[in-house]
């Protein structure tokens, strides 16, 4: 919980609250349906809720933005983003029911009312969004075939629209043949060793 109070020393009383909630809840629902690494969870507020945070060290979301997060898994970075943002719209997806289990749990728990969720996969979506948000699911050629007809026209953010995505390591390689991409180091906002690698690659689409 220090990690989130240094890094985002504007977050409520509420917001503390609710973040601080996140470590036992996951603990509880790890030991029913392991949905996160076993050796993540003692660092679960780095490796997790401040990595998905990373996105919003590079944008600041607008009131009633829409933002789609696929293969959320527990809910990362989905919900860390929903606590932050308590008047933007999240919508969780996994092809997982289990996971989506915990999300809807862990929701219910934090009584994030921002928060839909489903199980389903990204191409089973009807709807539009201003951004697309995931951790590494898949390669980016891949993912951007899944998700580039759902994102909405209108603008609303100081940044276009498209996805925000959560990957580490050398992406030289699968993001060759991508075009309106920028590479942001994580590094330039968290310190710690962890993110030395990890990236947010935002691709306007």
């Amino acid at each position: 919980m220090e990690l989130i109070k240094k890094y985002f020393p504007e977050v409520s009383v509420i917001q503390i609250k609710q973040f601080e909630q996140l470590l036992p809840l996951y603990q509880y629902w790890n030991e029913q349906i392991n949905v996160i690494s076993r050796k993540d969870i003692e660092t679960l507020y780095e490796r997790h809720v401040l990595h998905s945070l990373g996105i919003a060290k590079f944008i600041a979301l607008k009131e009633h933005t829409k933002v789609l997060d696929v293969g959320t898994g527990g809910g990362f970075p989905g919900i860390p983003l929903a606590i932050f943002f308590p008047n933007v719209h999240f919508h969780l997806i996994d092809s997982i029911g289990k996971k989506i289990k915990v999300v809807e749990e862990v929701t219910k728990k934090l009584q994030l009312v921002n928060v839909t969720f489903e199980q389903t996969r990204a191409e089973n979506v009807t709807d539009k969004y201003d951004f697309v948000v995931s951790r590494a699911v898949t390669q980016m050629p891949i993912f951007i075939k899944w998700v580039q007809n759902k994102i909405l026209f209108e603008q609303k953010n100081y940044i276009d629209n498209g996805i925000l995505y959560l990957k580490g390591g050398d992406l030289s390689e699968e993001l060759k043949t991508i075009k309106n991409k920028r590479i942001i180091e994580l590094s330039d906002y968290f310190k710690e060793e962890f993110f030395d690698t990890k990236k947010l690659v935002y691709i306007k689409l």
